[in-house]
């Protein structure tokens, strides 16, 4: 809520204390804004269509918090194998909990999909070798699935 008046008074100061190098920089963020939009409407409209056919009673199913830990474990192998930027996921997942998935759950499918890399696996593979890599994922898993266990314990979700 108080993030945009923020901005905008941050943006405000730029400006008067230098107005050509908040001119520059506003261009270049324009620029760079321009420039993923496409990408951002597809996923945007591409992540809307699988809400809007997958019905909430399975979401509510399979990502529920009556079996937290089945559904944590779900979640966290979806966004192992999954490939999406994170301005598309944060969104997703805000959708999501209004849908009623619990913390931990988002919690495992965001920190799994940005630290775990299956499909990224071959690339990494090339650059670090087999063993690098898999230790890499491993690790990432176990950190992200403590993560989750620690934000479904923060959250009231789970207890000890």
């Amino acid at each position: 809520m108080w993030l945009y008046p923020g901005v905008f008074l941050l943006l405000l100061f730029s400006w008067f204390m230098d107005r050509e190098r908040t001119y520059k920089a506003v261009k270049i963020a324009a620029k760079r804004f321009l420039k993923i939009l496409p990408a951002f409407i597809e996923m945007l409209i591409l992540v809307s269509l699988v809400l809007y056919l997958v019905p909430d009673r399975f979401i509510a199913e399979y990502l529920s918090s009556k079996k937290i830990f089945t559904a944590t474990l779900v979640a966290s192998l979806i966004g192992s194998i999954t490939f999406m930027p994170g301005f598309i996921v944060f969104p997703l997942c805000g959708i999501l909990l209004k849908k009623g998935v619990p913390y931990m759950v988002l919690s495992a499918f965001t920190t799994t999909l940005m630290m775990v890399g299956v499909l990224t696996f071959p690339v990494e593979k090339s650059y670090f070798g087999v063993r690098v890599a898999i230790v890499r994922n491993l690790i990432s898993f176990l950190i992200a699935m403590i993560v989750a266990i620690a934000t479904g314990i923060f959250f009231g979700e789970v207890s000890l």
